[in-house]
């Protein structure tokens, strides 16, 4: 038989990429000349870089996919506009989470009305799976952490050292129609998986991100120099003035500093950003990498900056007693706390004093030793100052119902060796508050400024719930026993506001305003303003971390050329293709941090529970399914209680409550749980019950 004739013959059983043609029959010159020329005589065509038969009109019906789910039978299938396609694990072929397929929908799917299919074709391989090593009949396989009852065998010759146990990642080398079929090889060995540590480098490794920067980018870097006499030309000179910071003691990215003087009519409010935008030119290799990360990575002890630590943590950084390049948003505010008016100002500051929030808190609170008293010697006379505009702007916030929502942060604790030993609640205390209250005002003056001149900008937008998610927290707020007749088709913010300060300190506070949480739609970044939901504000963007957050940087750059006197026609041209860029870019980088963010916690809480093994825990339910429910403990580490474990058949009541063996837990309910299994790798702790 020809190659020309084997080539059609694959073709006609299904559709296959170049690549799996010439692994499948050798003589890739010959088959690449075959493939040639039936496309030419018209038997074979393209479709999304898959070979089809053209007979039977199969490239027609396939529909262009992302496979974003795989479950044990089962997976799900991303249009890029449409809903999701359902595919039973008959029709699969081999396809990976993360593969850019082709499916074709079938004309009877088993629900009707439902989208349910097969993939043709997978056309965009995904190549690399982080998991964990298992040894099962005398061969290697990688369970992948998206699917973990999947097994990859992993090749002899290419399993690079790995042993049972250890967290890795792999490549693909081969792929075969039935996951049974492909063969991996060991693309990096992290250690061993009950380590969170190495479990989150694994993380960060699969989502692309890493402490090391481009060549070019580091070059960049080191040729930045240290601000001095020439930069400080045209810049209004504040170095006089008693300006600090106010961070965490363990911050070394300094981007924001305050400075407030009370007067006659209220007060004037200096909130001072580091000018990252001085530094990061337009178009720079340092420019192009920040926006490909988009925002820093924090987790534990370590942070995966968006920009070289010569700037995020040197020259960059507002540190104390150093000469800094900032841009200035100077306000004054009435008695009342309302901004009267504002300017944008490029400026040179010195920080008087690195405070800390712990320490303020203590001024404030009159219980600071002697030593803390004199450290703030410098700027003693603003704190009070502070915190009596604070109130002012408290007061102003809640009156046009922003919503508050308590979320349970942790603080992690770690030995030496970067194990984690401990799991505090973070405390939010007043002078967290405050310096958030402050930047949120910086934040809106920056918006108002750009759409009342209509600059092309990077707006922080927030809508409002949607029709489902409404629906389902009315539900919630109903087996609650609260007041869920909101008076149009979605929630006002002030009517959410109510729900959260009627349940705060309240055994039900945690499921409810995590509830509220979840009824919200995601915030992201957008180049037109559509204001902001949450915060009950018609204008808002972000402005105060260039740092650390690409919107930030971009904004200071279009209001350093709005400031310079560029004109408006320029900067339209110079920025509407960048905002709209910068905001797609930025949403979807925020998104993949967050969830990293996230998974690196869970990674951590397990481990501590690891350590903690059948010892007892007071905690509340934050979740309810038909397999079981959630309970989070004091210390925010959250597990699994197994509805197999209860006795009895369990019985999920409205979504919100489980039933099994004569009893009933409902979200908020305290319960007593003993921990009895903690998989660091995936960032799972399972519970039973103690009681």
């Amino acid at each position: 038989m020809s190659i020309r004739s084997k080539v059609l013959r694959e073709l006609e059983k299904r559709p296959r990429r170049l690549g799996e043609l010439k692994s499948m029959l050798g003589n890739d010159k010959k088959v690449q000349r075959a493939v040639e020329e039936l496309a030419s005589s018209g038997r074979i065509l393209c479709k999304n870089g898959a070979w089809f038969a053209a007979k039977g009109g199969l490239a027609d019906a396939a529909i262009p996919c992302r496979l974003v789910k795989l479950g044990e039978n089962f997976a799900f299938a991303a249009q890029a506009e449409g809903p999701d396609v359902f595919i039973p694990g008959r029709g699969l072929n081999g396809a990976m989470p993360g593969d850019e397929v082709l499916v074709k929908l079938f004309d009877k799917p088993r629900v009707p009305g439902s989208l349910e299919g097969e993939v043709l074709a997978v056309t965009k391989p995904r190549a690399t799976f982080v998991g964990v090593v298992v040894a099962e009949g005398g061969k290697l396989f990688l369970s992948p952490d998206d699917c973990p009852f999947l097994r990859l065998q992993i090749k002899k010759s290419a399993a690079g050292g790995v042993r049972a146990g250890d967290k890795a990642a792999v490549e693909l080398l081969e792929r075969g129609g039935d996951y049974a079929d492909h063969r991996a090889g060991v693309a990096m060995r992290f250690g061993s998986a009950d380590k969170a540590r190495q479990c989150v480098r694994a993380l960060l490794y699969a989502a692309g991100r890493t402490r090391q920067f481009p060549d070019k980018v580091k070059a960049e870097a080191r040729a930045v120099a240290e601000p001095g006499p020439s930069d400080f030309k045209k810049r209004l000179d504040l170095r006089a003035e008693p300006i600090f910071t106010i961070d965490s003691a363990e911050t070394k990215d300094i981007d924001d500093a305050i400075s407030v003087t009370a007067c006659a009519d209220g007060w004037q409010l200096g909130v001072h950003i580091a000018d990252v935008s001085h530094y990061v030119r337009a178009g720079s290799a340092m420019d192009k990498e920040a926006m490909q990360r988009g925002t820093s990575v924090y987790f534990a002890d370590n942070v995966i900056p968006m920009l070289p630590r010569q700037l995020s943590n040197g020259v960059c950084s507002l540190n104390e007693g150093a000469d800094r390049l900032a841009f200035s948003c100077i306000m004054q505010l009435d008695k009342t706390g309302a901004v009267q008016n504002f300017r944008f100002e490029k400026t040179v500051i010195r920080s008087r004093v690195k405070g800390v929030y712990s320490e303020i808190n203590a001024l404030l609170a009159g219980t600071a030793d002697e030593a803390l008293v004199e450290k703030y010697a410098p700027v003693a006379g603003q704190l009070p100052v502070m915190a009596q505009l604070y109130q002012r702007l408290d007061a102003a916030r809640k009156a046009r119902g922003a919503i508050d929502i308590e979320t349970d942060e942790a603080k992690l604790l770690l030995d030496e060796d970067g194990r984690c030993i401990g799991l505090e609640k973070r405390q939010r205390g007043l002078s967290e508050r405050m310096i958030e209250e402050f930047m949120l005002l910086a934040n809106q003056c920056a918006a108002k400024l750009a759409r009342s001149h209509h600059l092309p900008f990077v707006y922080r937008v927030h809508e409002s719930p949607d029709a489902e998610k409404t629906e389902r927290l009315k539900d919630l707020l109903h087996i609650a026993g609260l007041n869920a007749d909101f008076k149009g088709e979605a929630p006002t913010v002030a009517e959410l506001g109510a729900i959260l300060d009627a349940t705060r300190g309240q055994p039900l506070e945690r499921a409810v305003h995590m509830g509220v949480l979840r009824s919200m739609a995601k915030a992201c970044y957008q180049p037109v303003p559509k204001g902001h939901f949450g915060l009950a504000l018609e204008d808002y963007a972000h402005f105060t971390s260039p740092i650390r957050r690409y919107p930030d940087l971009a904004i200071h750059r279009i209001l350093s050329d709005f400031c310079a006197g560029v004109s408006g026609r320029e900067l339209e041209s110079r920025y509407t293709d960048f905002a709209a860029q910068a905001s797609e870019a930025s949403s979807a980088a925020e998104v993949t941090a967050m969830q990293l963010e996230r998974s690196a916690d869970s990674c951590y809480k397990a481990e501590y529970m690891a350590a903690h093994l059948n010892e007892t825990f007071p905690g509340r339910v934050s979740g309810v399914s038909r397999h079981g429910f959630f309970v989070e403990l004091d210390n925010t580490a959250e597990g699994f209680v197994k509805a197999e474990t209860l006795g009895g058949e369990p019985e999920l009541v409205e979504g919100f409550s489980l039933r099994a063996g004569g009893r009933r837990w409902q979200l908020g309910d305290q319960v007593l749980v003993k921990a009895v299994g903690a998989d660091v790798a995936l960032g799972r702790v399972d519970f039973e019950l103690a009681e």
